[in-house]
């Protein structure tokens, strides 16, 4: 049975958050220069992905559910797409929970960050729009410390029928118009699976 999911509008409509600190940290982001620039330009989609995924489906995540939450990732990234799979941006917030080193964000939830991050970029330039990491290389560049705002930036570098290549990486999101410092760059291959079809019929956007 396929798992009925929200839109793309929809997903932008369904965050609430839980407290006053939360709220500001929404409010924030969602009024970014950044990403107000991105929901101006018309070869950009919006949209929450984390928030498109039922609730039920969402608590099993890892980034969707486990690691959401105050004082970790507290509110759901904004996640802008470029038509035909070509580039994304994601904004977010790293909370104090998340840390390997005290006050520093550890390294392997970048790692996951961008795994994710490039997937999500690629797949739609992929035939069935589903494809699973081949290969992911990391590069950290400086610490990225807690409590801070982010951006992850991810380009499709190269498709070859299953195959996409994506190169990206996170860095800050100043608060101040100084300019961003890179945490983390990251080079990935992603492949589609023969089974992609019956993969990507099990989720279905309504």
């Amino acid at each position: 049975m396929a798992v009925p999911m929200a839109s793309d509008a929809e997903s932008l409509t369904l965050f609430v958050a839980p407290d006053d600190a939360t709220q500001e940290i929404e409010d924030y982001i969602r009024t970014h220069p950044v990403a107000e620039s991105l929901r101006a330009n018309p070869d950009f989609t919006e949209s929450r992905p984390h928030l498109k995924f039922p609730e039920g489906l969402r608590e099993r995540s890892l980034t969707a559910g486990t690691l959401a939450g105050p004082n970790k990732i507290p509110v759901p990234p904004y996640v802008f797409n470029e038509r035909g799979g070509k580039s994304m941006v994601s904004l977010m917030y790293l909370g104090s929970d998340i840390c390997g080193h005290p006050g520093i964000v550890h390294g392997g939830l970048l790692a996951t960050l961008l795994d994710e991050g490039l997937a999500r970029c690629c797949f739609p330039a992929l035939p069935n729009k589903i494809g699973v990491t081949a290969n992911l290389n990391i590069d950290y560049r400086a610490p990225a410390m807690a409590n801070q705002y982010a951006v992850l930036r991810a380009e499709t570098i190269k498709v070859e029928g299953r195959k996409a290549w994506v190169e990206g990486r996170i860095e800050t999101l100043p608060t101040d118009g100084t300019d961003p410092v890179v945490l983390v760059e990251a080079k990935a291959l992603f492949i589609e699976p023969k089974q992609a079809r019956a993969l990507s019929s099990l989720y279905k956007v309504e």
